[in-house]
């Protein structure tokens, strides 16, 4: 048993209570475990805890975990503030993208994706709450946006990505990943490929499986505090 195992089966049964509260099935949440900043031999030992989906957020990062990892069967997921110039490195190895807010991105991730002959699934990252600080489209925007997808062919989006505010404010947290899952519900009834929701990490997945959440990115909850390089 690997020093992670009790931290994510935790997390597990955390999910599976929020589910039972609002009368939804675990199988239909997908745990990302957030791994920037941690070393390969800690994603291995994660690994050995039984996760298959990690996270990162830095491209180089991910390429070069993932070139040390090729020999295990990882999923791997990029969340992180897109890099026009640093796509090349996120497109080979990423099943889903889910920070994805700009035509450019797309225009890039189109090309790249037909260079190395996938179909790149990503998810539009939504300013819920209207953050300055916070990247994403606004909610009146993304419809357009989804239109405007339709002509790269390499591409298909399927779903939304949000983050709530850093506050303890149940309300606040809970208006923010309900307002994604209406923006979603309204959605899917012209395009039904937009289903999931990546919302919810370490301080709030509970409520965002509560809201609908389908994708949950949980880093610390798994992994314990980041020590970052000065």
């Amino acid at each position: 048993m690997t020093r992670f195992y009790e931290n994510y089966q935790r997390v597990l049964e955390n999910v599976e209570k929020a589910c039972n509260r609002v009368n939804r099935d675990i199988s239909e949440i997908t745990v990302v475990a957030v791994s920037k900043t941690f070393p390969v031999e800690v994603i291995k030992e994660a690994y050995e805890a039984g996760i298959r989906i990690f996270g990162e957020n830095y491209a180089q990062e991910l390429r070069d975990k993932s070139k040390f990892l090729k020999d295990y069967d990882i999923s791997w997921h990029f969340i992180g503030r897109i890099q026009l110039n640093k796509l090349k490195y996120i497109v080979p190895v990423s099943d889903l993208i889910h920070s994805v807010s700009r035509l450019e991105e797309l225009e890039k991730i189109d090309l790249l994706a037909e260079k190395f002959n996938k179909i790149q699934e990503i998810l539009i990252q939504v300013n819920i709450s209207g953050e300055e600080t916070k990247s994403g489209l606004k909610p009146e925007l993304i419809r357009d946006f989804i239109y405007k997808s339709k002509d790269f062919k390499n591409i298909r989006i399927v779903g939304l990505m949000t983050m709530a505010p850093f506050t303890d404010d149940e309300k606040i947290i809970r208006k923010v990943f309900s307002d994604l899952r209406k923006l979603r519900d309204d959605l899917i009834k012209d395009f039904p490929e937009i289903r999931h929701l990546s919302m919810g990490m370490s301080n709030d997945y509970q409520i965002a499986v509560e809201e609908g959440a389908t994708i949950l990115r949980i880093g610390t909850a798994i992994f314990g505090e980041r020590k970052y390089d000065n």
